[in-house]
């Protein structure tokens, strides 16, 4: 490099041109380091959404109840809505959740991942109904669930339809008592099914057979065994 006012060539520093390409180079790296974890946390996100989609996919999305809300502010009024959604796989397992945004369609999201979070298995009997009858409570309302023959269908209104619906129940016979909130049916309905209890859980907790069971109450050994080899939970 040449000095334009004495015309003599000047060497580069090596320090600095090292420096300079060192500080290039870790940039780069750092960079390049950066952009990968960039893009494995986008990949990782991507795949977690797929996740999500799939099993939205699946399960049975339930609209329940739907309220609008107020609050009153300095300007005036403030409105805002909140959903009630039931969500089950129509295999044994639902949930409810409940969410509360300024718009329907975002609460309605919200209820639905709520619910999707506290879903649980309820034991069916052949697939279709529940083993035995169930009483559920929750404040002010009483719900009486009662399992049926094939062919019955879903006897229920209401919230309680919805949640069976979603369960996947067949054949049930139900009625509520006291109040018609819709928040109560449900906490009420489910506090029902979590007492139901299949007879495999009820016979591997006593050391019994299923036809053991069985068989106590008046039926023959031969009927006996082929109810228990029909039960499948």
């Amino acid at each position: 490099m040449a000095d334009e006012n004495t015309n003599e060539v000047v060497a580069p520093v090596e320090g600095a041109e090292a420096q300079t390409e060192g500080r290039g180079r870790g940039r780069g790296r750092g960079g390049d380091r950066n952009r990968g974890e960039r893009g494995g946390r986008g990949r990782r996100d991507d795949r977690r959404g797929n996740r999500d989609e799939e099993q939205g996919e699946e399960l049975i999305e339930k609209l329940v109840h739907i309220n609008r809300v107020s609050k009153t502010v300095k300007g005036g009024k403030r409105f805002g809505f909140a959903a009630l959604v039931v969500v089950g796989d129509g295999k044994g397992r639902a949930g409810f959740g409940h969410g509360k945004a300024r718009e329907v369609p975002e609460a309605i999201s919200k209820a639905t991942a709520s619910a999707k979070k506290a879903m649980v298995r309820v034991p069916l009997k052949e697939g279709r109904t529940l083993h035995h009858d169930g009483l559920g409570h929750f404040g002010a309302g009483k719900v009486t669930v009662r399992s049926a023959p094939a062919g019955t269908g879903i006897i229920a209104g209401g919230p309680m339809r919805a949640v069976f619906e979603s369960l996947g129940v067949a054949d049930v016979v139900t009625k509520s008592n006291g109040t018609s909130n819709p928040y109560n049916m449900i906490r009420a309905t489910f506090a029902a099914l979590g007492e139901q209890v299949s007879p495999k859980a009820v016979a591997q907790r006593r050391g019994k057979k299923v036809a053991d069971l069985l068989r106590r109450g008046g039926a023959s050994a031969e009927v006996a065994q082929a109810d228990a080899e029909a039960i499948a939970e």
